[in-house]
């Protein structure tokens, strides 16, 4: 299984697709390491059309976000104000840890 660069709760930014020129950031709410996707809030939404429940009596069109692919997503970081690319730094007897490379922000 290949290893994503971006994980849950990750505030990312598009950068390919129709979401990119709107500029479009959004929090992550999963990733499918697989399939090289992850759903991200408020972006790349599609329409979903409901049928008749006790929910919706009348049936409803709803949207929702669909998987964006990973290659189309840069970790967005709030002290650069921009998408960035991260490094892993390692210390003795500390966990991995994800930085910003521009400024050396921590996203762990």
């Amino acid at each position: 299984m290949a290893r994503a660069h971006i994980k849950r709760d990750d505030m990312v930014i598009a950068i390919g697709g129709a979401d990119a020129t709107a500029n479009k950031t959004g929090k992550v709410l999963q990733v499918f390491p697989a399939r090289r996707s992850a759903i991200v809030q408020g972006m790349h939404l599609i329409k979903k059309h409901m049928r008749k429940s006790q929910d919706n009596p009348q049936g409803a069109i709803v949207e929702k976000e669909s998987p964006v692919a990973l290659s189309n997503l840069m970790l967005f970081c709030p002290r650069c104000k921009k998408g960035v690319k991260s490094r892993v730094e390692r210390k003795a007897g500390q966990k991995a840890q994800r930085q910003c490379r521009a400024c050396g922000h921590a996203f762990d």
